[in-house]
């Protein structure tokens, strides 16, 4: 009987964790925050510094200001670590108010020409003059999705088995295909519509979805190729020696023990490749550029996209049509995320 309450005793310990806040340590830092937060929204109001970025920068200063008269009174290994914290966390903050800022300004003025059939009507009828309730965006979401499908179709496999033949084969072309990879890296998007529209536009004689995927495609392979590398990096050698030890063959056990192995990251890198070409809007004006209805054709005539949709609407410069064009911007971020969170949940599964 004492033996099981000694063992009962032993599983109710807990590790300690000593590198943890204690819970007035975490309060104590929240009224700092939440009053330097206050006194930066004050500073904001009545001098020249506007909008988000003024009020983080301000709030920023305020920060390290406090923390470093606050570490005069430590001691020296005490103030050391406080200034290092505050300047690690002041570098942070830096790096994400630029993108919380674009984040917010796409959000507060995306909205205004949002309505309940935004994302199943076209522009049709509609000119961009028209009150904000009339017209939407469907045929701008239907055509970049059917762009962005055929490029990830011919893209993710070619990507991921270049990533394959760099990681598993190390063929003879090996130093080639990494070179040929990284160069398209850096090619430009205007770069890469200009070639497709050589040859892909002039021989077909007109503008179509399928000239604005292979631009989209030019563009997507590096990213995926240069991430699948990448990931396929991470696989222990201990898992392909099992697999050769068992008489698997190499092209087995890197397509029955290493895919599967990181199947989440290559999803990730499909999906940055998604986000790296969705918003290119040079090439698709020379490949697809735009059309105001519903079109489902990727072979024969224009296709409508979001970014020349929010680039044509941008260009009138009217109340209006701005608004759409911001709205436009909003959905485009929204369809990102909403691809990303299915990724991520399809990476889960086994």
């Amino acid at each position: 009987m004492s033996m099981m309450q000694n063992s009962d005793s032993f599983s109710e310990v807990q590790p300690e964790r000593p590198w943890a806040k204690r819970p007035e340590e975490v309060r104590r830092s929240a009224i700092k925050f939440v009053v330097a937060a206050v006194l930066a929204m004050v500073v904001v109001r009545f001098t020249g510094m506007a909008g988000i970025d003024g009020w983080a920068l301000v709030l920023l200063g305020t920060i390290v200001v406090a923390t470093y008269v606050a570490a005069r009174k430590l001691s020296g290994k005490d103030r050391k670590n406080a200034l290092v914290a505050v300047g690690i966390s002041a570098l942070a903050l830096l790096a994400f108010a630029p993108w919380l800022s674009i984040l917010i300004s796409v959000v507060t003025k995306g909205y205004q020409a949002l309505h309940w059939t935004y994302l199943f009507n076209d522009m049709r009828v509609t000119t961009p003059d028209d009150e904000l309730n009339m017209g939407g965006v469907g045929h701008a979401v239907v055509g970049s999705l059917i762009m962005v499908a055929i490029a990830t179709v011919v893209t993710l496999p070619l990507g991921i088995l270049s990533g394959i033949y760099l990681t598993e084969v190390r063929g003879r072309l090996t130093f080639l295909v990494r070179f040929i990879v990284q160069s398209m890296a850096g090619v430009p998007s205007i770069v890469a519509g200009l070639f497709v529209f050589t040859t892909v536009v002039q021989t077909m004689g007109e503008y179509s979805g399928i000239a604005g995927a292979a631009a989209l495609s030019v563009l997507m392979l590096p990213t995926v190729s240069r991430t699948a590398e990448e990931v396929l990096k991470l696989v222990p050698d201990d898992l392909r020696n099992a697999g050769y030890a068992l008489g698997a063959r190499q092209w087995r056990t890197a397509f029955m023990v290493v895919l599967p192995t990181v199947k989440s990251g290559l999803i990730t890198a499909g999906i940055l490749g998604v986000a790296r070409v969705i918003g290119e809007t040079a090439p698709l004006l020379l490949t697809s550029l735009a059309t105001n209805g519903f079109a489902i054709n990727p072979f024969g005539g224009t296709l409508g996209s979001l970014p020349t949709y929010t680039f044509s609407l941008l260009q009138y410069g009217t109340e209006y049509a701005v608004a759409r064009a911001w709205s436009g911007a909003l959905v485009l971020l929204l369809i990102v995320f909403g691809l990303f969170t299915l990724a991520r949940r399809l990476g889960r599964k086994k």
